[in-house]
């Protein structure tokens, strides 16, 4: 007969013992795929642009203007998924030393850091709602017209639906925050 090893419930809830969680994970897992796929992309198409205007001179136009909006569709693409990993980059020094000897005050600190979070998040949804349905309406663009133009509605929408993501995520983490093992920092 097979013994089970014991599961840390220090870590909170496994996914699969959480299916809000599962889902939250799911759907973070899959944008942070997309937006690695759109990494590889863009530097590829950096890259092809940089050997067509030094080699070929034949840029490619509009990369500048690609760039610019996929480095914020990026990163609305992966945040949520930093967030459900615990790794949002910030100085948590002071919150390790709290917590080897106050875990209670750790876990309250690491709650309203996922609540405010959760509040940045919800302001960028309703501060972006507007434009978002404006650019659709009116068919709004980026670029130069008549030389390069794309659509701002497919990045505006990304933003809504990563903060939108990325709010349920810090929501998920303050409802569900215990205690984390040191090594599941790291």
């Amino acid at each position: 007969m097979a013994t089970q090893e014991p599961t840390d419930r220090t870590a909170g809830p496994r996914f699969s013992e959480a299916p809000v969680g599962a889902t939250l994970g799911l759907a973070a897992a899959l944008l942070s795929s997309i937006g690695t796929v759109w990494i590889g992309g863009l530097m590829l198409l950096v890259v092809a642009d940089v050997i067509g205007r030094n080699f070929m001179n034949a840029p490619i136009t509009g990369v500048s203007e690609i760039a610019a909006r996929s480095v914020v569709a990026i990163v609305f693409l992966q945040v949520s998924h930093a967030i459900l990993q615990g790794r949002l980059t910030r100085a948590d020094f002071l919150i390790r030393r709290i917590g080897t000897h106050l875990p209670l005050a750790r876990r309250s600190l690491e709650v309203a850091f996922a609540l405010a979070g959760a509040i940045v998040f919800a302001l960028i949804v309703w501060s972006s709602w507007g434009k978002t349905a404006s650019s659709w309406t009116t068919a709004e663009f980026f670029g130069v017209q008549g030389v390069f133009t794309i659509p701002t509605f497919p990045f505006r929408a990304i933003t809504i639906i990563g903060a939108l993501l990325a709010c349920l995520c810090c929501l998920y983490r303050a409802a569900n925050m215990t205690e984390q093992p040191e090594s599941a920092e790291t």
